[in-house]
């Protein structure tokens, strides 16, 4: 009898429960997903409530397959790290429920950032180009940006 209860708890931990199945989609996906991103700004600037916030939500939303988001505030040095959430396989795309806003953005002085720096990293060590960032003039509290040419 013991041996049966055993087999048959062995034989239910072997199977992957619903929710530890990873559903991480290929990394192509995740670098295609970043490229049609860039144009609306892989970080979005907003004025609001006298502070600037910058956020890297959807950059946040590849960490699964990105392994660094690189960053510089008004300069081209890249000399911060945007810390990343850990990925959920089960979920990729979600963020865990405990994540607070600082999981998606910077809260810096008024106006503090004119550009913003910033390149991606992937699993693969393959990195992005450089892109350059600015808030959009004239939006009011909308969340923005632009690439700077």
């Amino acid at each position: 009898m013991k041996k049966i209860i055993f087999f048959l708890i062995a034989s239910l931990l072997s199977f992957p429960s619903f929710a530890q199945q990873d559903k991480t989609p290929p990394l192509e996906l995740y670098k295609t997903m970043a490229e049609a991103n860039k144009a609306n700004g892989w970080v979005q600037f907003r004025e609001y409530n006298g502070k600037q916030w910058v956020y890297f939500t959807p950059l946040v939303m590849l960490r699964c397959r990105v392994k660094e988001v690189k960053y510089s505030i008004n300069s081209p040095d890249l000399d911060k790290i945007f810390p990343l959430v850990a990925c959920h396989p089960a979920m990729p795309f979600s963020l865990p429920t405990d994540a607070g806003v600082d999981a998606i953005a910077l809260t810096l002085a008024s106006n503090q950032a004119e550009k913003i720096a910033v390149q991606i990293t992937y699993e693969d060590d393959s990195q992005s180009e450089i892109m350059v960032f600015e808030p959009c003039i004239g939006v009011g509290e909308a969340t923005c940006a632009s690439i700077v040419q």
